[in-house]
């Protein structure tokens, strides 16, 4: 048995405590945080029941595939609800496009906005399919530590298929002339950092994960999905320490590594750095041990941070779905304002999820759980000013659409932000979701999994492979535990 730290108990961090204590390891889990979870943390005040971050479930057989590993299924742990409209997206004008839960519906859909676009779209959705087949349940749970494990029968037989030098934007509109339909199909890229256009035609693989499978929601919120993987790491003997701040990590010897934290100091057989990579490799180690230097992360493209306002309301609010698009703006602009010209946005685009319009438990009867996010760009001057002009902007907006005066009936308000976002996690610029998915930020071009000066030191999330969101998270804490154990297997 060796002992193993784990820094960081976000869904990585969980996703490999697990599969390191399974081993038969001990496992210690360390978080700054008072509460487990990293960023999918859910926090309760007067009777509602917030989740902070992720908001989306998508790719149910990654969250199975995960939990059939350890003899369990899902339903063991939470109700897994579909959701019928998936989303519904608002354009200008407020119309509206509900995106149905079942197929037949939305070929409906479809071809209702353009005539044959229903044929396009089963072509579109069965390459999209090809490629989530093959990335989903090869590629990404591939280390890239070597360019070699790119080559496999299935890639080498698809190559052209999976379009990786192709631009998305440019895949898209050789299917679909209506504008709406182009924007509903360039919408799951927003989840992945980067403009479509800067975007591999690959990714068209979340538009079957989004569009094909369907929208969930795991009924409680997304710590329903924490709670099951602390169980699960706890089940086979991993320790959770919450509280708990790494201030810095030193190679000892060859084979071992000494963690000092607030409490005092720990030497350990094993490591995977689950925490943000930046954050770790430039400030918890000494600088000839580091991976990357300072250029090296300026040059990088980093996905949004963004503006998020909790509000309980105490009244219920019409015309919200579960989850809701404003794009009643120029998408464009806005793009353009977070990615080629970093500033707070003109008019901006944002998201509302209600998760009280499916799940009575996280709201008071009678009243309404909103989260509103804006993205932006990473970095920016965040202040309690900027926050409250836009807190106006956005509010004006939603009222305008629910014909709801929410403002005077608020229960509950908290604002998130950048500043938030390097203070809780120590968010590289304040970066919300990791690095954005660009062709040279993709596989295994991405920061690297291993530590090259420490041994048994691996790095997990979404600033490494396979990438940003919950479904790449929970497979980068499986690969990072499977190499750690490969390598201390090879040092016995």
């Amino acid at each position: 048995m060796k002992k193993i730290g784990v820094i960081g108990s976000g869904i990585s961090g969980l996703s490999a405590a697990a599969v390191l204590s399974s081993a038969g390891h001990e496992v210690m889990v360390f978080e700054k945080n008072q509460t487990l979870g990293g960023r999918m943390r859910q926090f309760n005040e007067m009777g509602f029941a917030f989740d902070m971050g992720p908001s989306w479930y998508w790719m149910p057989d990654v969250f199975e595939r995960f939990f059939a590993r350890f003899g369990y299924k899902s339903s063991d742990f939470y109700e897994l609800k579909k959701l019928d409209p998936g989303f519904q997206v608002i354009y200008n004008n407020e119309e509206i496009v509900k995106v149905p839960a079942t197929w037949s519906e939305l070929l409906e859909l479809f071809e209702k906005h353009e005539t044959g676009a229903a044929v396009k779209l089963e072509k579109f959705m069965a390459e999209a399919a090809y490629k989530y087949d093959v990335g989903i349940n090869e590629l990404i749970y591939q280390p890239g530590l070597s360019w070699s494990e790119l080559i496999t029968p299935s890639t080498l037989k698809g190559v052209l298929r999976l379009q990786l030098f192709s631009s998305f934007s440019k895949h898209v509109r050789r299917y679909f002339k209506n504008e709406k339909l182009i924007s509903l199909m360039e919408f799951p890229i927003l989840f992945l950092g980067a403009m479509p256009q800067n975007t591999p035609a690959l990714y068209s693989l979340m538009n079957y994960a989004g569009l094909k499978q369907g929208t969930f929601y795991p009924m409680g919120g997304f710590k329903k999905v924490i709670d099951a993987f602390v169980k699960i790491g706890t089940e086979n003997g991993a320790q959770f320490f919450t509280s708990e701040t790494i201030e810095s990590i030193n190679k000892k010897d060859a084979s071992q590594i000494e963690l000092i934290t607030s409490s005092g100091k720990i030497i350990l057989d094993g490591l995977i750095a689950s925490a943000d990579y930046n954050h770790v490799d430039s400030t918890l180690i000494n600088k000839e041990f580091r991976n990357y230097d300072d250029a090296y992360w300026d040059n990088k493209v980093f996905a949004p941070s963004c503006l998020i306002f909790y509000i309980g309301v105490k009244q219920k609010v019409d015309r919200l779905e579960h989850h809701n698009l404003f794009f009643d703006a120029d998408f464009p602009q806005h793009a353009k304002e977070i990615y080629t010209d970093p500033k707070w946005p003109t008019k901006p685009l944002f998201y509302v999820c209600c998760p009280s319009k499916t799940d009575p438990s996280v709201a008071p009867v009678g009243m309404e759980n909103l989260f509103v996010l804006m993205p932006i760009a990473p970095g920016l001057e965040d202040n309690g000013n900027i926050r409250q002009e836009f807190f106006t902007l956005l509010m004006q907006r939603l009222e305008k659409f629910t014909g709801c005066k929410i403002r005077d009936n608020i229960q509950y308000l908290k604002s998130y932000c950048v500043n938030d976002f390097k203070k809780d996690y120590n968010s590289y610029k304040g970066n919300a979701y990791g690095l954005a998915n660009t062709l040279m930020q993709t596989a295994n071009l991405k920061p690297k999994i291993r530590n090259k000066k420490i041994n048994n030191f691996y790095y997990a999330g979404q600033l490494t492979v396979p990438g940003p969101g919950v479904p790449p998270s929970i497979v980068s804490g499986q690969v990072a535990a499977e190499q750690l154990l490969k390598s201390l297997k090879a040092g016995l």
